[in-house]
């Protein structure tokens, strides 16, 4: 890192997922091994669809927003809105304040946006005609409303974008603020990721393209199986994630402690075929080598990954392989959350990322529920049963894609001069 280059610390975070609302929640539900997946109650959208879902607490507009900006908006946006102010408020940045509107970015992506409100709107237009299609359908639906909402709720004026890049989406706005931190093009970048893909329309396409676990009607928690002998898919889901990362002088001025630094970043594109991952894991591999790169560390540094693990049988295979070609034969702690808390596809990434700022911070690591007997092709050192209490020196978060994204971020003890203490710790 040149003298140019600051370092990007974590200082405020937030989640709003199928285990609860507020990250260090989530993150003691995890460690505890409590699942947030559920079988769709009687009138959900996804109702008679599937026999398993990560469903998130019910939210309303007048929640987040003032009652004239309320109309529709997404789930989605509401998701990222709520996850957002927990987050401005862990961090304890007021904008214009004690930050300056103008180095103040937002970075919010989601795979797809509104899809709900699409899906309604187009419903209604088929039963009512043409004229019952509302203006306010278009900031309803757009995939980079999450990231205009927070800016203009906060009076945010510096960069602001959206990444639409599937399951890899949260984890893409992770890196970017991390490279507008490094490269001094913002103080404060609150970023992350949002989806809410819980109508029938979007889980009868994941099944019908056989991505979805089934089977598991009766036992709706026993679903998400990564790594696992019996795995047959992931767990739709739904949430937001959003973390405050700052310069760590800024943060050292205002006197904020920080949970961890993001060090580094690695994406890559697989090139190889629209919905399924190089068998061998070639792009994971090298995002996660890119990951170590940017951060200046080696291999061994590394005591702990957040796998992407959606329990696909390909999907954790080929990470396996990218793993072990990375690694070689030691294999650091992994485990995947998403046996948890479902796949949040574009929301994942950036919830994954709290969890490994959380396991730096906290020193414990969330174990993979419901794996009862790991497949012989995913043999890796997995935390399994209970959360293992570990200092983690430096811990890596993967996020992979529909059409070849892969995102590694790196993450490490926090640089500044005033850490969480120790006894906000609940894990």
């Amino acid at each position: 890192m040149t003298a140019a280059q600051s370092s990007a610390v974590i200082t405020g975070l937030g989640a709003f997922t199928p285990l609860g609302r507020g990250a260090g929640d989530v993150f003691d539900a995890l460690c505890h091994s409590k699942s947030g997946l559920r079988r769709p109650p009687e009138g959900h959208l996804l109702d008679g669809t599937v026999g398993a879902a990560g469903i998130a607490p019910d939210i309303e507009a007048r929640e987040v927003l003032p009652p004239s900006e309320g109309r529709l908006v997404d789930r989605f946006a509401l998701m990222a809105l709520a996850a957002a102010d927990d987050a401005l408020a862990d961090a304890g940045i007021v904008v214009g304040e004690n930050a300056d509107p103008d180095r103040v970015a937002v970075v919010v992506s989601s795979g797809a946006g509104g899809l709900t409100t699409y899906e309604a709107q187009a419903h209604e237009r088929v039963q009512r005609g043409p004229t019952s299609v509302s203006p306010y359908l278009l900031p309803g639906m757009l995939p980079n409303m999450a990231a205009a909402r927070i800016a203009i709720k906060y009076g945010i004026r510096g960069w602001s974008s959206a990444i639409a890049t599937a399951c890899a989406a949260g984890a893409h706005a992770v890196a970017e603020a991390a490279r507008l931190i490094r490269y001094g093009e913002a103080d404060v970048v609150v970023c992350g990721g949002a989806e809410a893909p819980l109508n029938a329309t979007s889980a009868l396409a994941f099944a019908h393209a056989r991505a979805l676990a089934n089977g598991w009607d009766d036992d709706p928690e026993a679903a998400s199986r990564p790594f696992d002998r019996r795995r047959n898919g992931f767990v739709l889901a739904e949430g937001a994630g959003v973390l405050v990362i700052e310069r760590a002088e800024h943060a050292d001025a205002r006197g904020a402690g920080g949970y961890a630094d993001l060090l580094g970043w690695g994406a890559t594109t697989d090139a190889f075929k629209p919905t399924a991952p190089r068998p061998g894991g070639e792009g994971a591999a090298q995002a996660m080598r890119g990951a170590l790169r940017t951060g200046g560390l080696t291999p061994d540094d590394i005591g702990y990954i957040n796998a992407h693990g959606t329990a696909t049988r390909l999907g954790d295979v080929a990470e396996t392989k990218a793993v072990r070609a990375v690694f070689g034969d030691r294999s650091p702690a992994v485990s995947s959350t998403k046996s948890m808390t479902g796949h949040l596809l574009g929301g994942s990434g950036a919830v994954e990322a709290a969890v490994c700022a959380l396991a730096v911070s906290r020193g414990a690591l969330p174990p993979t529920h419901n794996l009862d007997e790991v497949d012989p092709a995913c043999d890796l050192d997995h935390v399994r049963g209970e959360a293992r209490r570990v200092p983690v020196r430096a811990a890596l978060s993967n996020s992979f894609a529909f059409g070849g994204h892969n995102v590694s971020l790196l993450f490490g003890t926090a640089s500044t001069h005033i850490k969480r203490q120790k006894e906000d710790e609940r894990a």
